[in-house]
C-alpha cells in the first residue's frame, strides 16, 4: 500500500528548499553592472518566517551564490543557508548528520536535475507545478503553484495545517 504525501506530513520537522525555480520563478534579470536580480513571493516569505516562529527547522540548499538572496532569507529567520552547493546530496547529508535528523522528518522542494537525488532521500519530496519532468517523476507531491508563485507557501501551509500549527492569531505578526 502506497502512503500518500498527506500521511507523511505529520512527521515533518524540517523544511528544505532550493532557490531558483522554487523560491523564485527561475527568471534572473541582469542589471547593467552585472548584478543578478531575483524576486521572492511575499506569500512564500510569510510562510517561511511563520514556520521558523513555529519551531520548524528551515534550510536552503542552492547552487546559486546570491548574497542578497541569503540576506533576505536570513531576515525571514532562515539560519541554514548553503550557497554554491555543487553537490546537493553532500550538503544535505552533512546537514542531516549535524542535526541528527531522520529522512522521514524532512520535506524537500526542488525543481530541476540538481535536486533529483536529494528528493529521493526525504520523507516528503515535493516540487512546483513547473518543475522538470524528471523531478515530477520522483516526488510525492507536485504543488498546483509554479516556482516563485506560492509553491513554498503551499507545502508549508499544508504541513502546518496537518499538524494543527497553521492558524494562531497571536503568532501572525511579521
Amino acid at each position: 500500500m502506497t502512503i500518500s504525501y498527506k500521511e507523511r506530513l505529520p512527521k515533518i520537522t524540517t523544511l528544505i528548499f532550493d532557490v531558483d525555480g522554487v523560491l523564485t520563478n527561475g527568471m534572473v534579470s541582469v542589471m547593467p553592472d552585472g548584478q543578478l536580480i531575483r524576486q521572492l513571493s511575499s506569500k512564500d516569505g510569510y510562510a517561511l518566517q511563520y514556520a521558523v516562529k513555529k519551531g520548524y527547522q528551515v534550510a536552503i540548499i542552492t547552487g546559486g551564490k546570491s548574497v542578497a538572496m541569503s540576506d533576505a532569507l536570513q531576515r525571514l529567520g532562515v539560519r541554514h543557508i548553503f550557497l554554491e552547493s555543487k553537490n546537493k546530496v553532500d550538503v544535505f547529508n552533512t546537514f542531516v548528520a549535524k542535526h541528527k535528523l531522520s529522512p522521514e522528518e524532512i520535506l524537500y522542494m526542488g525543481d530541476d536535475i540538481p535536486d533529483y537525488e536529494v528528493l529521493k532521500l526525504v520523507g516528503v519530496a515535493s516540487c512546483p507545478a513547473d518543475a522538470c519532468e524528471e523531478v515530477r517523476g520522483v516526488v510525492h507531491y507536485v504543488s498546483h503553484r509554479n516556482g516563485g508563485c506560492g509553491c513554498v507557501r503551499d507545502v508549508i501551509e499544508q504541513t502546518m495545517r496537518v499538524q494543527g500549527k497553521w492558524f494562531d492569531t497571536d503568532a501572525h505578526e511579521w
